[in-house]
């Protein structure tokens, strides 16, 4: 009777710290796709936005802005899809060889670890199934992964083509993208970073100064191409 108390005891302290450990997992998890999720609509913004400015900088029709701003955007997101589906299905086969070989080396102990009753062994050997179930029910979906991604990315490509189709004249359309796009960079990077834990405002600035770099690198190098409204 005194062992089963003990037990029990042990059992109702137990539970309420393996429910607290799966919430905080849950939390990061979910930490985790929030935060992959903006940086990739992050991505699709300055990718799109400067591909939009290097056309603007060389051709002054506003169709082919919007026109290279939605191949940008379609390809990104493919180009997206694929390589985080890769680097993904990469991540669980690797995952799941070391699962493998750690339920070997639990189902196998050491003859010094191996001194418990065959019903303690069973037990045990229950308990360690269960937790490789629960891990691989856990690991990274290559498919869901893809598509968040490529979806990310379409989505933060879609704020420099909404911002610029009804505008006409192609030095406002430049003016505006690159206002909007800034605007836009700066609230994903402190999203981003509220996400993350790391300070808002600082990676904020750092976000909207590397898209700035990139769109202003990209502007340049394309501006001495430029054609006038003849297309000389």
């Amino acid at each position: 009777m005194l062992m089963a108390s003990q037990t029990l005891s042990c059992a109702e302290h137990t539970l309420p710290v393996t429910v607290k450990i799966h919430q905080t997992t849950v939390q990061v998890e979910r930490a985790q796709w929030l935060r992959a999720a903006i940086l990739g609509a992050s991505d699709g913004l300055l990718s799109t936005t400067s591909l939009m400015l290097g056309v603007g900088a060389v051709d002054v029709d506003r169709w082919s802005m919007i026109l290279s701003g939605v191949a940008g955007a379609v390809a990104g997101a493919c180009s997206m899809a694929v390589g985080e589906f890769v680097s993904v299905s990469t991540q669980k086969d690797i995952e799941m060889v070391a699962l493998t070989h750690c339920s070997a080396l639990k189902a196998d102990p050491s003859q010094a670890m191996s001194v418990i009753s065959e019903e303690g062994r069973t037990t045990k050997n229950n308990g360690v199934q269960v937790e490789n179930n629960n891990i691989r029910d856990s690991l990274p979906n290559p498919h869901k992964a893809a598509a968040a991604s490529a979806l990310a990315f379409l989505c933060g490509s879609l704020i420099p083509l909404a911002s610029t189709f009804f505008v006409a004249k192609n030095t406002a359309r430049i003016v505006i993208i690159t206002i909007v796009t800034s605007i836009a960079l700066a609230v994903f990077g402190g999203v981003a970073a509220h996400v993350g834990g790391s300070p808002v405002r600082i990676s904020a600035v750092r976000v909207l100064v590397g898209g700035w770099l990139a769109m202003a690198v990209t502007f340049s190098l394309l501006k001495p191409f430029q054609r006038d409204e003849h297309g000389t």
